[in-house]
């Protein structure tokens, strides 16, 4: 008898909990982790050895300047793949995300690559102790071409792109060597592979999906998936050409 008032007791609690709780508790969501390999020879990195086209990087920057095209790990590590779901639109929290940062650092873009959302501030600041342009040449349409000058100790530019691009380029006219490239994200499940190759997206709501993992000059690869209440662990290996 006793048990019986017990479990009764248990169920009524249960009840009022879901019933106070419920509207409050936690959506389900899920996660994706994996890791970029790169396999086959890695093509070697551009070298500018001649910065001669602004004295004044050949004084600030002592030897030949490498650009990072590919960053790969001892083991094959691939860094700078952007992984994202695809085919979603419309979902961005850009507007309220925190900027991003492009910096001008030893007459290079730093970082390379990076990804933000759509309608998400991207400051872009000058370290350097002489004068660059930030010209921003997108292709997708609704993504508008800006061209500015900065000079050392300016104040941050401020840009912001209102339609999904990958690999957007920036460069500076002064120092022709100089680019990076911006991944634009209509959406917030997407992240950039680290130089230890590995990525992870939080909070991705439970379905099933195509993640695409993007690399500038390798190109594309997908993977079908389904992501429920856990982790999904999704491993992504491009051949070198």
């Amino acid at each position: 008898m006793g048990f019986m008032r017990t479990k009764y007791w248990a169920t009524q609690w249960a009840v009022a909990v879901a019933l106070v709780w419920g509207p409050h508790l936690p959506a389900l969501a899920g996660e994706i982790r994996g890791k970029i390999i790169l396999k086959g020879n890695v093509p070697a990195n551009p070298v500018v050895k001649d910065l001669s086209a602004d004295p004044n990087c050949s004084k600030l920057v002592k030897g030949a300047v490498q650009v990072p095209m590919f960053r790969v790990g001892p083991n094959g590590e691939l860094a700078d793949v952007f992984v994202s779901l695809a085919g979603i639109t419309g979902k961005s929290t850009g507007a309220t995300a925190p900027p991003a940062v492009l910096d001008q650092r030893g007459c290079m873009y730093v970082p390379y690559v990076l990804a933000i959302q759509t309608k998400q501030t991207l400051l872009v600041k000058n370290s350097d102790p002489l004068l660059h342009n930030v010209h921003a040449t997108p292709t997708a349409p609704g993504n508008k071409t800006r061209n500015e000058a900065q000079l050392a100790g300016g104040p941050d530019l401020k840009f912001s792109f209102d339609a999904p691009e990958k690999f957007l380029r920036f460069k500076c006219d002064v120092h022709p060597w100089m680019f990076a490239y911006v991944c634009v994200s209509d959406h917030p499940w997407f992240a950039l592979s680290g130089e230890d190759g590995s990525f992870v997206i939080k909070d991705v709501p439970p379905g099933k999906y195509t993640l695409e993992a993007s690399h500038r000059k390798l190109g594309d690869l997908k993977r079908e998936i389904e992501v429920a209440d856990g982790v999904v662990n999704v491993d992504f290996v491009f051949e070198a050409k």
